[in-house]
């Protein structure tokens, strides 16, 4: 699997598994297929993981998997893991936030995961009204000198406080973002800030929960109830691009290069983005192993300018979603903020 230094000296798998498919909202998880998955996923080459505090039990679930297969890590049959959690302080404290809180909660991840140095802690804030997200920063980079956290990032920050967080003289490593066929808002001026401070990428919602796959290719539009949060979510960002008729189009614009390559439409989906400026890698919502075949796929082929022009004449003709990043998603009473959960991070 593909591997990229993602700061000098810190190399991850240009696939990342995600975590949020092991969390509450996508149906009962076995906590033993779980660890058997992830150890497959290891021996496959996708050695780095994303989870996040707010993650019901993910945090805990890599450190089982952590300590269950130690001997295989410690003897080098197992590469070594790189763990991306998430910073995500409780929408009801955003106003009163103190170093002590962060503390609390970053000495919780360490002790769930098991590690005595957190890899990547991505920093994450529901409400520019209170201010604190920027005090919030540096207590966090105050916390990577002391030896807690090696790497800092950020997550669904707009380029607008992305940029104060760095004045501040917080150096930020990575930038997780939602980024897809369905979703450019990041190109309009925060790749320019990401190429200026070497601020990466890293990509969710690259297959728009699954909607970027063979399975709803020619499918009929799904009628909510949806089986997952994912599927919510996504839904309404298919709406923001233009509806599910251009959608459809995409899918088949997709497809045809699929067959060119033997591949699927999450794969072209993928790919697409991996070819994008200052993407470091894309995190993938596997929830078990039968992913990953397709996965491995990944290395086998590289889109072509070809590729790229058809793929850009149905962008083109998308809607949206439009403004700045994260913008639509931050609206509590909006139909994108109302189906988010906010309070999450209570002991």
């Amino acid at each position: 699997m593909e591997r990229i230094a993602l700061q000098p000296g810190y190399t991850i798998s240009r696939v990342i598994k995600g975590g949020w498919h092991l969390a509450g909202g996508h149906g009962t998880i076995s906590e033993e297929q779980a660890l058997a998955d992830m150890r497959h996923f290891v021996k496959a080459g996708i050695t780095t993981f994303d989870c996040a505090d707010i993650y019901t039990g993910v945090e805990e679930l890599i450190g089982k998997f952590r300590k269950k297969y130690e001997a295989e890590f410690r003897s080098g049959e197992l590469s070594p893991l790189q763990i991306h959690t998430k910073y995500v302080p409780d929408y009801k404290v955003l106003a009163t936030l103190k170093k002590e809180d962060t503390i609390r909660i970053i000495d919780r991840s360490l002790k769930r995961l098991g590690v005595e140095r957190l890899d990547l802690v991505q920093f994450a804030w529901w409400d520019y009204q209170f201010p604190k997200y920027l005090e919030t920063a540096v207590h966090l980079s105050e916390l990577q000198k002391s030896g807690k956290i090696r790497f800092l990032g950020v997550t669904n920050f707009d380029t607008k406080r992305i940029q104060e967080i760095l004045d501040a003289g917080v150096t930020i490593a990575s930038n997780q973002v939602q980024y897809s066929v369905l979703d450019h808002r990041v190109e309009k001026n925060m790749t320019a800030l990401a190429q200026k401070h070497h601020i990466p990428y890293l990509c969710y919602g690259t297959v728009a929960g699954g909607f970027l796959s063979d399975r709803y290719l020619n499918a009929p539009d799904p009628v909510p109830p949806y089986e997952n949060r994912s599927l919510t979510k996504y839904r309404l960002i298919i709406d923001e691009f233009g509806g599910y008729e251009l959608f459809q189009e995409a899918l088949r614009t997709l497809k045809r290069i699929s067959d060119q390559y033997a591949v699927g439409i999450a794969e072209v989906a993928c790919k697409y983005i991996l070819q994008k400026p200052m993407v470091g890698g894309v995190i993938v919502g596997a929830r078990n192993r039968n992913h990953l075949d397709k996965l491995k796929k990944l290395d086998s082929f590289t889109l072509t300018r070809h590729d790229l022009v058809k793929i850009e004449a149905i962008v083109s003709r998308s809607k949206g979603p439009n403004g700045p990043f994260y913008e639509l998603e931050r609206d509590k009473t909006g139909k994108h903020g109302s189906i988010m959960k906010y309070n999450l991070n209570e002991d």
